[in-house]
């Protein structure tokens, strides 16, 4: 993770921006009057906190993430807003030294090597006669050929170093295999290949990048049942998700994420059609693969063994997220009639229950229908706990009645709505045999706020907000693809507004990047080919980093493997166009979003018309160059003629 990263993953834009502006609560965002502007009629300003961006639809017309509120608002530049934020954020910006050409080579080949490993491990069970075991193995788990090929499952050899010699013929070292975890050394210092006669699940980050294996035993004797790789550079069993990169579609697309124990639940339930599962791999879920989650939803039902095992997993896990998930300040008064604020999980974390015996896996593949019940049956969290905890227990006893209520008493007080506190104290305390009203005296917590919000209920404006953010929401993934493709060649920006140029669509610049790291970045890579003194490669090898941090800004530089020209350049086309066309469609919601929705409309019903006219056509334009021979289409739409007046349809 990148610094920029890491800041955005521990500064809320919510919390930061109401801070100075009074913002009101409209469903899932938040709207309040413009501190760039002048005015005290009509709120105009939004924040988003699915996406982390803001904007303004009144007379600035601007927006962006929480640095490019920053640099507005304060007139700081972009490294002086980077001190101040990662001071408050609690990250530390260490000037590290410059990176070598062969540390940037070996970091781009550390990635290579996995990738490699994934691609032998794959033909070994697809290909060989020792990996049929291990493929008839999946087939009896119910998992069809093309899910096995989209996961990329595999067979690691029984033999002590097959995967090294393979790998050592394609010209890598056993040091490389050594940094991705691919080999065991003993004291002695001989090394043989980590993984033996298991079946491997290759394990990818959150945007589909390699980070290392898990590995499953064939032989029953096999101990342990699942190896993963060590922890290396890449690979950090607490910071991952298995599954993550090929779910966080299906989660926003759902609303809601379900974790599951391992790689074979996680699988099977996206073959069945429920793609919004991830795994912690066995580990007990961790404050950082919360802060991975709640970028994409707020919701969560954890379906874990329902063992006892399983049970205390579930409990820990629950613990971590409600330190981790974001909370809601709200007013309250206490029994003297003071004023004092009570944080309210912003989360809905469910629990289900398991059949004894059965895995969501082959519940899913043999009855999609029965674990779509089950996970519409899933528990609140606060039932859950209070029937996990009073089972098998002597609730006779007034010790047992206390340790119980100490650890469900925070859960509903987390709970947002009164009503739903009110029935779960009503409930634990029938469950305890106490009187209700020893249970509110027994409560201590009282939590501070930084901020307040006015719940609303404005079901438009909550509709219109909600399509800005869907369109908002693969921004990040084009613009860092845009980003990747430019840096691997920066004079082939040159190429790209050429060929934009003869699509009649306007060059592509820096304006076309809403996230201001990347933005910054964009100029890094403008500002390679404007200066004479290094060699672009070398110039962005000094100056990313101080943008990305040296791993993620080396992976940018030095990816692999590197495309044709004729295909990089279609691929710049073709993402370039997409940005556009997203920033068209988001400006068409925003105007949508003016005229029906705002108290007071910013243009008059002849202007809006026309202005959605022009954007109509502007995306028609892109949607041509689209299909065009630059952009990796057939070229059809360039033999057919333009209307030479107005459109037709949308």
């Amino acid at each position: 993770m990148g610094v920029v990263d890491e800041i955005k993953a521990q500064l809320d834009l919510v919390d930061y921006i109401s801070q100075t502006v009074k913002l009101r609560r409209t469903g899932k965002n938040y709207i309040g009057f413009c501190p760039f502007h002048s005015n005290t009629r009509t709120p105009s300003f939004v924040v988003f906190p699915e996406t982390q961006t803001w904007r303004c639809f009144g007379q600035c017309n601007e927006g962006g993430d929480l640095f490019g509120f920053v640099m507005k608002k304060e007139g700081w530049d972009f490294n002086e807003t980077l001190r101040i934020l990662a001071e408050k954020a609690g990250v530390t910006l260490s000037s590290q030294p410059r990176i070598s050409e062969a540390d940037v080579e070996a970091r781009g080949s550390l990635i290579k090597v996995l990738d490699d490993a994934a691609q032998f491990y794959r033909s070994q069970l697809i290909e060989t006669e020792a990996g049929a075991a291990a493929l008839a193995y999946l087939r009896r788990r119910g998992l069809t050929d093309a899910t096995i090929k989209i996961w990329g499952l595999g067979y690691a050899p029984s033999g002590w170093d097959e995967l090294t010699k393979h790998l050592t013929r394609k010209g890598y070292t056993k040091d490389h295999l050594l940094r991705a975890g691919l080999l065991t050394e003993r004291d002695d210092g001989d090394t043989h290949d980590k993984f033996r006669n298991r079946l491997m699940f290759p394990i990818r980050d959150t945007y589909g990048k390699m980070t290392g294996f898990g590995g499953r035993v064939l032989n029953p004797d096999d101990v342990p049942k699942y190896l993963n790789s060590p922890r290396t550079e890449l690979f950090d069993k607490g910071r991952l998700l298995y599954g993550l990169d090929l779910a966080r579609q299906e989660i926003r697309k759902a609303e809601h994420a379900v974790i599951v124990e391992g790689y074979m639940d996680v699988i099977g339930l996206h073959q069945a059609g429920f793609g919004n599962a991830v795994s912690p791999m066995g580990t007990a879920l961790t404050e950082d693969q919360f802060k991975l989650l709640k970028k994409f939803t707020r919701s969560i039902i954890l379906a874990l063994d329902p063992d006892a095992a399983g049970e205390k997993a579930t409990l820990r896990g629950l613990e971590t997220a409600r330190k981790t998930m974001d909370q809601d300040d709200q007013p309250t008064f206490d029994s003297r009639g003071l004023l004092h604020f009570e944080g309210r999980l912003k989360a809905d974390i469910r629990v289900t229950t398991l059949p004894e015996g059965q895995d969501p896996d082959e519940i899913a593949l043999a009855d999609p229908e029965a674990w779509r019940r089950i996970a519409a049956e899933a528990k609140p969290v606060v039932v859950h706990v209070m029937e996990t905890l009073a089972a098998a227990q002597d609730l006779n006893d007034a010790k047992v009645k206390r340790e119980i209520a100490a650890q469900v008493l925070p859960l509903i007080e987390d709970v947002g709505d009164a009503v739903e506190r009110d029935a779960y104290r009503q409930q634990l305390a029938r469950l305890l045999r106490v009187d209700e009203r020893s249970l509110v005296l027994a409560n201590p917590i009282q939590r501070r706020a930084r901020h307040t919000t006015e719940e609303r209920s404005r079901t438009g404006i909550e509709a219109s907000l909600n399509a800005i953010t869907e369109k908002a929401r693969s921004n990040r993934l084009l613009e860092e693809q845009a980003l990747r493709l430019l840096v691997q060649d920066p004079y082939s920006l040159n190429e790209l507004n050429r060929a934009l140029g003869l699509l009649h669509v306007p060059q592509f610049g820096e304006e076309d990047f809403v996230e201001s790291d990347f933005r910054q970045a964009f100029r890094v890579v403008l500002n390679s080919i404007r200066q004479d003194a290094l060699s672009p490669k070398d110039y962005l090898a000094e100056n990313l980093p101080d943008l990305f941090g040296p791993e993620d800004s080396n992976e940018l530089i030095e990816k692999a493997p590197q495309p044709t020209v004729q295909k990089r350049l279609a691929d710049q086309v073709r993402t370039a166009l997409r940005i556009k066309r997203s920033h068209l469609d988001s400006r068409v919601q925003e105007i949508l979003f003016l005229q029906s929705e705002l108290e007071e409309k910013r243009y008059s019903d002849e202007e809006a018309e026309v202005l959605l006219t022009e954007l109509i056509v502007q995306r028609r334009t892109l949607d041509e160059a689209a299909k065009s021979k630059l952009a990796g289409g057939d070229g059809a739409e360039e033999r057919r003629p333009r209307p030479k007046h107005g459109i037709k349809g949308n």
